[in-house]
């Protein structure tokens, strides 16, 4: 069965993971996720990425950005696997496959999702255990979204920089963000759009992206499918 192409439009938030092969660990010592931040930082501004929030764990990576191109996202992910594969291959003497096939992603509504989608993101520490503040994890954008340390690496993207006039209080209205959990409706809602290739937005959005790239963009419903869809997929085996 074909795999569906991705949903990306040229300056709409994309959010990506990206996970070990089987789940197995693809950062190994504090020098492996250095090494990926810095070739991550390199291949997004040679690509046209601006990368708005990130997290790197053990076994997999989030990635918030928008492109400015509709391949930018494929080539800013070929090329830093790629080139990190090739260094954990030859750093720690081993063969084959790193990553899970190709990468998941969701096109993102930004008025309404996009800092959902950051928390998300910078919240996978604390769901996963390992922290009890997404401040106390080293590899996540939050250290610079919500506590103001220098990163040439991120690009706040617009609705970030309305939340206040000055760094200091759009950082603390950031950290506001992070006083309550995420509702779970919302923490489900990210993963099925992300791992299904979905639109993740309003129904407004959704209409508006299916409009302009010519398909479905959220989940089929279940049962059989309708006759115009059979019609179709008879015409397309006769073509062939």
């Amino acid at each position: 069965m074909p795999r569906r192409p991705r949903l990306i439009i040229p300056g709409v938030p994309l959010h990506l993971i990206q996970r070990g092969n089987n789940r197995q660990p693809c950062f190994y010592a504090d020098e492996d996720y250095g090494f990926y931040l810095d070739w991550l930082q390199e291949y997004s501004r040679d690509t046209g990425c601006s990368i708005h929030a990130f997290v790197l764990m053990t076994n997999h990576v989030h990635l918030l950005l928008t492109p400015t191109d509709a391949d930018s996202a494929g080539m800013l992910m070929k090329r830093l696997g790629q080139r990190y594969v090739q260094y954990i291959n030859r750093t720690y003497r081993r063969s084959g496959t790193l990553w899970e096939g190709r990468f998941r992603s969701c096109i993102t509504q930004q008025e309404e999702y996009l800092l959902l989608c950051q928390r998300y993101i910078e919240m996978n520490p604390v769901r996963a255990g390992i922290v009890e503040h997404p401040g106390e994890y080293r590899w996540s954008s939050y250290g610079c979204n919500g506590q103001g340390e220098t990163s040439a690496l991120l690009s706040h993207h617009p609705v970030y920089l309305s939340s206040g006039r000055t760094g200091e209080e759009r950082q603390a209205s950031y950290r506001e963000l992070f006083r309550h959990e995420m509702e779970p409706g919302i923490v489900d809602q990210i993963r099925r759009a992300t791992n299904g290739n979905f639109s993740l937005g309003n129904p407004r959005f959704t209409e508006e992206i299916a409009a302009v790239l010519g398909r479905r963009v959220i989940p089929g419903k279940a049962g059989r499918p309708c006759k115009q869809t059979v019609d179709n997929e008879k015409n397309t085996e006769k073509s062939r």
